[in-house]
């Protein structure tokens, strides 16, 4: 009897630690989804960046340019734009700083380059959490095949009375819930 209750006290223990994995593997599947949204985020801003880089290098400053001015909701108004001397950064925080264009193209650089490292670094947090979320499903795995074990091996071998061995037959906790639910 004190062989049940501790198999069925290891059983709950075995239990309560898969369920705590459990949860810990959700948690870092919601901390990845995040990192894709970031990545995915930092990507776009790497993107819009590059292609502002193109457009101000492409801009002729001697001539007037004409340009589509968007107004919103996929509409556009054509503008013609005077020679680019000057361009206005926004800093944030709605600081809008005036630079000429080779200055403001060492900017856009600049953020591209802050990109690229927030881009390696995202990943580099995304791969340990992959890492981990693999190593804990290796455990969970690990621990229901152990559960499962010791219940199969005791309905496949009836214990040998031929040579006087008078030792219980130990059963696991789906063998009582299936004697209880008689």
């Amino acid at each position: 009897m004190s062989g049940d209750l501790n198999n069925n006290q290891q059983q709950s223990a075995m239990e309560q630690k898969i369920n705590e994995m459990v949860q810990q593997s959700r948690v870092l599947e919601a901390y990845m989804n995040d990192i894709v949204t970031k990545e995915a985020t930092v990507t776009r801003l790497m993107e819009e960046a590059r292609l502002a880089s193109t457009a101000i290098q492409s801009i002729v400053d001697e001539s007037q340019i004409e340009a589509l001015t968007p107004v919103g909701v996929g509409v556009y108004i054509k503008s013609l734009v005077p020679p680019v001397k000057k361009l206005l950064i926004n800093v944030g925080a709605g600081v809008v700083v005036e630079k000429n264009r080779e200055d403001t193209i060492n900017y856009i650089e600049a953020r591209i380059k802050e990109f690229e490292i927030a881009a390696k670094q995202l990943t580099n947090q995304r791969q340990q959490i992959e890492t981990r979320m693999n190593q804990l499903q290796g455990q969970i795995n690990q621990m229901l095949q152990q559960a499962q074990t010791p219940s199969s091996s005791t309905h496949s071998s009836a214990p040998s009375s031929s040579q006087g061995n008078s030792r219980p037959h130990l059963h696991s906790h789906n063998d009582d819930q299936q004697l209880h639910s008689h």
